[in-house]
């Protein structure tokens, strides 16, 4: 078990990454249970309070019960985390955390934007909504896609990667894991989530991202001719 951190400390400081690694590759849950009270419940519980405050998040309604509703989202995704990946669990745990309640900022502003009583709407609408298609076959499409472009991002960190885009092909596959989180989707914020979970500068960010572009574009052009 590693040593307890001073209090001078900060709240997330390199005992607390060494618990989550800990944790991450045991699976005795009395020693889990150890980790996550003595050091990693701690940790999480600062994290996610210090985003609130420090992103303004604090307007959102209920943000108390918000607040413990992200905590325990955070236990359930323990196990995703890779000590192996290169990205440091702060960083991981930080840019998940600020994605989550990113999504329920954006999910409260579409409730009140769009909150419409079904008995107002226009017959008009209400007939179109009645006719539309069953979307499953697409849907169907879209998760065969995607769990096969996972699996093939599996095969590609199999091969010698180098370093540097083996990190960035774990951050694109940790963003692909948390993808219902993550209400921005731009091409800074995606190179600013990157750079946050490598600890690479743009310029290497931008370079290996083109790799594995090169790779992906292989991949689709395989795909759309099966």
């Amino acid at each position: 078990m590693p040593r307890k951190a001073s209090k001078k400390n900060h709240y997330f400081t390199k005992v607390h990454e060494n618990a989550i690694i800990q944790y991450s590759r045991v699976d005795d849950k009395k020693i889990r249970t150890e980790l996550y009270s003595a050091y990693i419940g701690p940790a999480f519980n600062e994290l996610v309070d210090k985003i609130v405050y420090t992103y303004k998040f604090t307007s959102l309604p209920n943000i108390d019960y918000l607040k413990d509703e992200c905590k325990i989202f955070l236990v359930t995704i323990l196990d995703k985390y890779n000590p192996d990946s290169g990205s440091r669990a702060f960083s991981y745990f930080s840019v998940i955390t600020k994605n989550w309640f990113i999504h329920k900022v954006k999910k409260n502003q579409k409730s009140i934007k769009k909150e419409v009583y079904y008995d107002d709407l226009p017959n008009e609408i209400e007939e179109l909504h009645m006719s539309v298609t069953n979307p499953y076959e697409a849907m169907r499409n879209q998760y065969e896609f995607w769990q096969h472009l996972m699996a093939e991002m599996d095969q590609w960190n199999q091969n010698k990667l180098k370093e540097n885009e083996r990190k960035v092909l774990e951050a694109v596959k940790i963003l692909f894991d948390t993808a219902n989180d993550i209400e921005i989707f731009n091409k800074k914020a995606i190179y600013l989530y990157i750079r946050e979970i490598t600890g690479l500068n743009t310029k290497q960010v931008v370079n290996n991202l083109n790799k594995i572009r090169v790779k992906y574009r292989v991949f689709k052009r395989k795909w759309d001719e099966d």
